[in-house]
C-alpha cells in the first residue's frame, strides 16, 4: 500500500545505494537507490519519500524535497554553548487582530493626563464618557473597573476571561482527546503492519478496503502489479481487535480523568460500546470505573428529579410538579408507584370547576405531556369555559380519557406517533409558481 513518509538518510553504502530510516524513529528502514537521492544532500537530510508497503517490506520508489523548501537541508540541531543568563521574569502577551484595546494607557492611580488629546484617564479623556481604568466615571455611580465588563462598556457583573467584550468563552468545552494508547499500540506493530493499522484507525475494515481498491486502480493505470488482497484483508482482520482496544481505552481514559466533567452521554456511549471490544485486566479496570461513576451520577439525577416532583407537591405547585414529570433525567427513569398515584390525583383535584379557565387550560396542556396522564380523572370543567377550551379538552380526550366522560364524547384512540413532515422538493430557478 502507498503512502508518503519522511525519511532520514544515514549513510551511503556505495555509490549506488543510500541507507534510510523514519525521521525520528528506528523503524521503518532500510535502502533506496542512488538515482533517486537529490544532488547535494548529505548524511542525516530529511526527506519526503513515497513508500510502498507489502508484505516482504517497505521500499521507497520516490524522494522528494520537504515540504516548502527547494532543496534539502539537514536536519538542524541547537548547540548549547556555557550558561544561559536568566531573562527577565515577565511574560508578554499580545492582543489579537481585532480586539481594539478600550482600557485606558494612563497610570494605574487612575490620574489624568494633562495633554487633551492623551490616552483617555479618570474622567474620560476628550470626550469624558467615563471610562476610566480603576476610578469612577463621570456618570457618578462609582462604577470602576469592577462595573465596566471585560471591553469597559459599563456593563454589570463581572467580566468573562479569554473573550471579547462579555463574549463566551468555549476553549475549556472542547472535548478532550487521547492517543497514548494507540501510538502504543502502533508502536508494538510490524513495519508492514502499520499502514493498515492506520486505515484501520480511520474507517475500520471498510476503509482498508478501499485503500486496496485504489492502490490497484493506480497500479493498472501505471502498469504496475496490483497487490493481492486476501492477505491485507487477514492482517486488517488480526489487527482490528488491537486497533479497537487502543482505541476504547483512549476514550475511556479520558473519561475516567475527566470524572463528573464528561457529558453523560459521552460516558453512556463509552460504556455500552465496550461490548464491542475485547478487554485485557487494565480495560476491565477502566470499565468497572466508568459503570460505577455512571451509576452513581443517574442515581443523583433520579433523586434530584423526585424530590423536585415532590416538593412542589407539597407546597401545592401542581402545574410544576407535573411540568418536572415530563422531564425525565434519562429515558429509563420511571416515578413510582405511590409518587405516580399522588401526582395523577393531585393533577385531578387541581382541575376543578371552580379553578379559572386559564389555569385549568395551563395544567392540560402539560398533563397531556406528563407519565401518568391517562390516570388523571379531572374533577369537572371550569365554569365559564369558552368554546376554544372545551374544543382543547376534546383534543386531549385520546391522552386523558376520563376528559371524553366529562365531556359526554366516547373515548377515542389515543393519537399515534408524530410522523415527520416530508421535506418539499425544491422549486426550478426562473419557475413562478401559478
Amino acid at each position: 500500500m502507498g503512502h508518503r513518509i519522511e525519511v532520514e538518510l544515514t549513510s551511503q553504502s556505495d555509490e549506488s545505494t543510500w541507507t534510510w530510516r523514519a525521521a525520528g524513529a528506528k523503524l521503518p528502514r532500510g535502502t533506496v537507490d542512488a538515482s533517486l537521492v537529490p544532488e547535494g544532500t548529505s548524511v542525516g537530510t530529511v526527506l519526503r519519500a513515497e513508500v510502498e508497503t507489502t508484505l516482504d517490506g517497505t521500499t521507497v520508489t520516490a524522494l522528494l524535497a520537504p515540504k516548502g523548501k527547494s532543496a534539502p537541508k539537514p536536519v538542524d540541531r541547537i548547540e548549547v554553548l556555557g550558561t544561559p543568563q536568566k531573562g527577565p521574569d515577565v511574560n508578554v502577551v499580545l492582543a489579537g487582530k481585532g480586539r481594539r484595546r478600550r482600557d485606558d494607557d494612563g497610570d494605574r492611580d487612575g490620574s489624568r493626563r494633562p495633554s487633551g488629546r492623551g490616552p483617555r484617564g479618570e474622567g474620560g479623556g476628550p470626550r469624558g464618557d467615563g471610562r476610566g481604568r480603576e476610578g469612577g466615571g463621570s456618570r457618578g455611580d462609582g462604577r470602576g473597573r469592577e462595573g465596566a465588563g471585560a471591553g469597559g462598556r459599563g456593563r454589570s457583573g463581572p467580566a468573562r476571561p479569554g473573550g471579547r467584550e462579555g463574549g463566551r468563552d468555549r476553549g475549556d468545552r472542547r472535548p478532550q482527546t487521547s492517543t497514548v494508547y494507540r501510538n502504543a499500540a502502533l508502536a508494538e506493530l510490524r513495519p508492514e503492519q502499520l499502514p493498515v493499522a492506520e486505515q484501520l484507525l480511520k474507517g475500520g475494515v471498510p476503509s482498508v478496503r478501499q485503500a486496496i481498491q485504489e492502490q490497484n486502480a493506480r497500479a493498472r493505470a501505471e502498469g504496475r502489479p496490483e497487490v493481492t488482497e486476501a492477505p491485507l484483508m487477514a492482517m486488517a482482520e488480526e489487527l482490528r481487535p488491537v486497533i479497537g482496544l487502543a482505541t476504547w481505552k483512549d476514550r475511556a481514559s479520558v473519561a475516567r480523568n475527566a470524572g463528573k466533567d464528561t457529558p453523560l452521554r459521552e460516558l453512556r456511549s463509552i460504556v455500552a460500546s465496550a461490548s464491542t471490544v475485547t478487554l485485557d485486566d487494565e480495560g476491565s479496570e477502566m470499565l468497572t470505573a466508568l459503570r460505577t461513576s455512571l451509576t452513581e451520577r443517574v442515581t443523583a439525577l433520579r433523586e434530584r428529579w423526585v424530590e423536585r416532583i415532590t416538593t412542589s407537591l407539597d407546597e401545592g405547585r401542581v402545574v410544576d410538579a407535573v411540568r418536572a414529570s415530563i422531564r425525565a433525567p434519562e429515558p429509563s427513569a420511571r416515578l413510582s408507584a405511590e409518587l405516580a398515584v399522588r401526582l395523577a390525583d393531585a393533577a385531578g383535584q387541581a382541575m376543578a370547576k371552580d379553578t379559572p379557565p386559564a389555569d385549568w387550560k395551563a395544567l392540560l396542556e402539560v398533563v397531556v405531556e406528563c407519565p401518568v396522564r391517562r390516570t388523571v380523572k379531572p374533577a369537572g370543567l371550569p365554569d365559564g369555559a369558552d368554546e376554544e377550551l372545551l374544543a382543547e379538552a376534546r383534543k386531549a380526550a385520546g391522552l386523558v380519557p376520563e376528559l371524553a366522560k366529562l365531556l359526554g364524547i366516547p373515548i377515542p384512540p389515543p393519537p399515534g406517533p408524530r410522523r415527520p413532515v416530508p421535506a418539499r422538493p425544491a422549486r426550478p430557478a426562473g419557475r413562478r409558481a401559478s
